[in-house]
Formats: structure tokens, sequence, C-alpha cells
């Protein structure tokens, strides 16, 4: 009984060590190997993998497309507007040995750098410019972060601003811009149908000057839209000439 007992306790030891030794990696999944403090030449998985514990260490890295989430940001646009703006970061990792040497935490680091970066370039640019071209202020800020990250073994896909939060005093401010331009446009509109209008009574009255047959039968014609109304009061046009006439004499 007294010999069985290492062996028991030998066994259950070798056990213990097999079941650590033994991992499972997801398909999106990486395993980077520290043996003794070095690190391996290719990191392993998918799949069944073996980590000879307590000398080798595994850091799991994940290959899927991370979701960033920018806090708001207070940033002063070149115009001297604060505004309070964030966004999202689509991110994933390609070479999963970087992102754990060249890095001490490559979310954290990626998250500072977007926060950073979106304050940096939305502070160069006007108001206006942030709130007509988010399509090109992305492309800058992921083509910026992207190239920063690249180092890191960390491929920045997309970037797109979320919210744009203004002052209510600007808001104010833009209302009353963007009513006294849809005035501004009325007013032009209107004038050019006025401007159209007084072209097109100008080319009636060089046609009906040139024959004054055509000026009795728009007299006429006058008459029976009048009729045609079913009201009791006739409005009878009378020719300007005929008052001027008798004016004379």
């Amino acid at each position: 009984m007294a010999v069985m007992q290492p062996v028991i306790v030998v066994a259950i030891i070798v056990l213990f060590l097999i079941i650590n030794w033994i991992k499972v990696l997801k398909e999106y999944e990486r395993g980077v190997i520290f043996r003794l403090g070095r690190i391996l030449g290719t990191p392993k998985g998918p799949g069944l993998i073996f980590v000879f514990y307590p000398i080798d260490k595994m850091v799991k890295v994940s290959l899927r497309t991370i979701v960033l989430d920018v806090p708001p940001q207070d940033v002063i646009t070149k115009d001297n507007v604060s505004v309070k703006v964030n966004a999202v970061v689509y991110y994933r990792v390609l070479d999963p040995k970087k992102a754990i040497l060249e890095v001490q935490d490559y979310q954290y680091a990626t998250s500072q750098l977007s926060q950073t970066t979106l304050r940096s370039v939305l502070g160069q640019c006007e108001l206006d410019e942030l709130l007509s071209e988010r399509e090109k202020l992305n492309s800058k800020l992921q083509s910026i972060i992207d190239e920063h990250t690249d180092p890191w073994g960390v491929k920045v896909s997309m970037v797109e601003i979320k919210y744009v939060d203004l002052p209510q005093e600007m808001q104010r401010a833009m209302a009353k811009q963007a009513e006294a331009e849809r005035e501004r446009r009325a007013k032009i509109i209107h004038a050019d149908g006025e401007l159209q209008a007084s072209g097109k009574l100008l080319q009636a009255a060089e046609t009906m000057s040139k024959n004054p047959t055509t000026i009795q039968l728009r007299y006429m014609q006058t008459l029976i839209d009048i009729s045609a109304e079913n009201s009791s009061t006739v409005i009878f046009p009378l020719p300007i000439d005929l008052v001027s006439g008798l004016f004379k004499k």
C-alpha cells in the first residue's frame, strides 16, 4: 500500500500535465508560444495543439474584426467651433507575433491612437467640411491610423464618424442661416419667373401688334372665359384704345 501511493501521486501529476498540455484553438484564434521566454517561429492553431506547461506559455490572439467605439471627443474646429465627435473603428490582427511583441496591449494602443488622431484631424478642418465631407475625413482617418498600427501587425479597414454634437447656439445660428438661404432661393426663383413671364408677354404683344384682328379674338376669348365661371356679375373689358380716343376728343 505504501508503494502504491507514490505511483498514484506520479500518475496524478502526469495526468495534470497532459491536461494542461492539450489546448484547442478555434478557427479564428492563433496561439503565440513563448518557450522559456523566447518566442517560437510560427503561431500555432487552429485546432488541437500541445503547449508544454510550464516550459511553454501561450498567448491567444483573435483574428476576427474588432469594432472599436471611440468615445466622444472635444474638438475645436479650424473656424473655432467647439463640437463633440465620436467615431467607430474596424480593425483586425494580421500578424499575431507583431501584435504581441511590438506593443504591450494592441487593443488599448489602437483605441488611444484613434482618439488622438480623431482630435488632430478634425481640428484641422472647418465646421462646414466636417458636416458635408465625412467620406473624405473617414478615408483620411483610416489612412493615418492604419499607417501607425501597421508595425503592430494591425490592419485598420474602416473608420466612420458616427455623430457630431453641435452647441445649441450653433444649431440656432445654422437654422437661421438655412432659413435665410431658402428665402433667398425663393426670391430668386420668383424674380426669374417674373422675368420669363415678362419676356413671354413682350413676345405676345409684338405678335398681336402685327395684326389688330388678334386683339379682337383675344378680347372675345376673355369674355367667353368670364361667362364660363357661372358668376352673376360679368366684367366687361373695355379696350384701352377706345378710352384713349375719347379722352383725345
